[in-house]
């Protein structure tokens, strides 16, 4: 074997052995950042690293200078807890300063516990395990995509977009639900240049995974419609034929590496406690001598670096090649449009909005529904579908204008997610991180629970997403407790850098969802209602102007008001109504669609809509009270829904509950006198 005292003679090592250095040059890298942050996961990322260097080296398509390049191959490490392996390879690129490596899991430094997507080389952040898997389902449907939808319009252009995506995933990643569903939905759709790794290394942080884990996940995949490959994670010759197997196959593939945990570790090589604490230095000595590494910290010699950049003229030159030819697509007059809107990203700043007539009673689902079908022909870049509930989220005249994304019509912008609304939320997360997507995807507002971890994750990513909550409130009815939200609305807005529309009528639902659409950097909500709400006054354009501001006066009165009424969706006709029948009272009625874009308003406009004194502030939402203190005060009254519904027709439920203008206005005299 080789060690750095031979270094001299390195350009004569074979191929094989100067890949088994360099590999060994990443384990010291992992070794010495977790025990210098004494925090961190060496074992994984040892037993993974003869993967992620073969890939990268070998057969990873990216640009050494420019991170960004569309058409760019994705790596996505779906077990995020390894992310000093990802760090390493990012340093031998050039992406990553060995001062940062240093640094690692230290505040403001560029190699944070699990990779961030910020950084340069990394497509998504990962850590809450599946999550990256369903990601990379979503940026494979992405690919799929475009590059159909291109190659539609000039059968040469599909070289534009025209990548793979690789995934990096563990037991715990497998064992994440959110994968599994994930994994049937790449398997149903036929995504073939989606191609997953899978680190079966036996260890996890309690022990081994025979303990908790007896799935026979080859077996699994190929019911999924998987091709299968089982190898050993250590024989670059097995890995090497399996990627390359896995490139030219008509479904997903999965290469299933059997591994062991801390390969190389000189005592300490398949013990599950490698996994999530850094090994002792009297061990990293020992491995380092047995890796024919010196006893020296962040070791990376050169030679290593230009072994493994053997490509990079080669893959530059190719994204060079790329550029020139999309820029004479771009000037092309069949293509110009389609990759503006997609590859660019940009949007055309108006869109056909349907007109709707004040008065009118319309459910803002179904006006949802109206607004997609009117805009989606201006932006083939939105792309989404419904967790099997097209009919209740009015998706289904998109699908059937549009037609299914499937494995013979890739060019189907509606995706049939079945009943996954976790996988759903993740995948659209990858969707819009891959770019030339806005995805959207339907629901219930009840099951926006299942979907939770994945709508933090797109705040955290600061992605564009819309998602579509139907049935917001008890007027569900009929479906009883389980079906009828009470927190949510609120669990949602306690969301940081996520946006929350609950519009009021068909207008403000077409304003919420211009505003979502238009909004790069931030992931949406809309909650819409089942019943039918009536449609306020005034043009679109001056509902687009005040829902711009988050909320805004519907109802006011000469002078200082004495009670304001502040509500949300269906409630804002509610309070309309008791604004109405309250005689001798000078009163303010505010819809207020989206707290988060209110928040931002001037101190003066916020101060001058909602005085701090001198009025009775009400607040009136279908569902929990808690958080409308701060805009009514601690002298405010709040109406709202503290318990669980009830299964009954909606008229019945909002007099049971105290949804009427005349409950309302009894609660608010008797709340006037308890006052005095």
């Amino acid at each position: 074997m080789h060690t750095y005292k031979d270094l001299e003679s390195f350009e004569y090592w074979s191929i094989t052995d100067k890949d088994h250095f360099s590999i060994s040059v990443i384990k010291g890298l992992v070794m010495d950042a977790v025990r210098k942050a004494n925090s961190g996961h060496p074992g994984g990322a040892m037993s993974s690293a003869d993967f992620i260097y073969i890939l990268f080296k070998d057969y990873l398509k990216f640009d050494p200078k420019d991170p960004e390049w569309f058409d760019r191959d994705r790596f996505i490490l779906s077990g995020g807890h390894m992310s000093m392996l990802q760090y390493s390879v990012l340093h031998l690129i050039g992406w990553m300063k060995l001062s940062e490596l240093k640094k690692f899991r230290q505040f403001g430094s560029s190699t944070p516990g699990h990779p961030e997507v910020e950084i340069p080389g990394v497509e998504c952040t990962t850590g809450p395990l599946g999550q990256g898997f369903a990601m990379g389902v979503g940026m494979a449907l992405a690919e799929a995509y475009l590059s159909d939808i291109i190659s539609i319009d000039n059968e040469n252009s599909g070289a534009l977009v025209d990548h793979f995506t690789y995934v990096l995933a563990t037991d715990g990643d497998l064992q994440e639900p959110v994968a599994l569903g994930s994994a049937a939905i790449a398997g149903h759709l036929g995504l073939n240049k989606l191609i997953v790794y899978y680190d079966a290394n036996d260890a996890q942080i309690s022990g081994k995974v025979s303990r908790s884990d007896s799935v026979n996940y080859a077996t699994v995949f190929e019911g999924l419609g998987w091709n299968i490959q089982e190898i050993d994670g250590h024989d670059h010759s097995a890995m090497h034929f399996a990627i390359e197997t896995a490139k030219v196959m008509d479904k997903p593939s999965i290469i299933i590496g059997k591994t062991i945990m801390a390969k190389g570790a000189v005592n300490m090589e398949g013990d599950h406690n490698t996994h999530g604490a850094p090994l002792p230095q009297d061990e990293i000595d020992l491995t380092k001598q047995s890796l024919g590494l010196p006893n020296k910290n962040f070791y990376v010699p050169s030679e290593a670096i230009e072994h493994f950049s053997y490509r990079f003229s080669d893959l530059s030159n190719e994204s060079n090649n790329w550029k020139k030819m999309y820029k004479e697509y771009s000037n092309n007059s069949e293509l110009k449009d389609l990759i503006t809107s997609t590859i660019a990203g940009k949007i055309i700043s108006e869109f056909d909005i349907p007109d709707f007539n004040s008065g009118d009673m319309l459910a803002t689902r179904k006006a949802f529904g109206a607004v997609l079908d009117s805009i989606a022909k201006d932006l083939p870049q939105l792309v989404g579908g419904s967790a099997d509930l097209e009919p209740s989220n009015y998706t289904g005249n998109f699908a059937e204008t549009y037609g299914d994304f499937k494995k013979t019509n890739k060019s189907g912008r509606n995706i049939p997610f079945g009943v996954r609304e976790f996988p759903m939320a993740a995948i659209m997360n990858g969707m819009a991180l891959h770019g030339g997507i806005i995805p959207f995807g339907g629901t219930f507002l009840v099951f926006s629970d299942y979907e939770k971890p994945a709508l933090r994750l797109a705040a955290i990513q600061k992605v564009r997403v819309i998602h579509e909550f139907t049935h917001d409130s008890f007027y569900v009815g009929e479906d009883g407790p389980t079906h009828q939200p009470i927190e949510h609305i609120m669990s949602l807005r306690a969301i940081p850098d996520f946006k929350v529309y609950r519009p009021a009528d068909a207008k403000e639902t077409a304003s919420c969802m211009k505003l979502a659409i238009k909004d790069k950097t931030t992931p949406s909500a809309l909650l819409l209602t089942r019943q039918g709400v009536p449609i306020l006054g005034g043009t679109q354009n001056q509902n687009e102007a005040n829902v711009s501001k988050g909320a805004y006066a519907v109802i006011d009165c000469q002078g200082n008001p004495e009670i304001i009424l502040l509500a949300t969706g269906s409630e804002v006709s509610l309070a309309i109504e008791v604004a109405n029948k309250l005689e001798g009272k000078k009163i303010r009625v505010i819809s207020m669609p989206c707290w988060e874009i209110f928040n931002v308003q001037t101190d003066e406009y916020k101060k001058a809509l909602i005085p701090e004194r001198g009025n009775l502030k009400v607040s009136i939402e279908a569902g929990i009270t808690n958080g409308w203190e701060k805009y009514i005060g601690s002298n405010g009254l709040a109406i709202g829904i503290d318990h669980f519904g009830s299964s009954a027709p909606a008229s019945d439920l909002a007099s049971e509950f105290g949804f009427t203008a005349d409950q309302v206005i009894n609660k608010i005299e008797k709340y006037l006198k308890s006052l005095l």
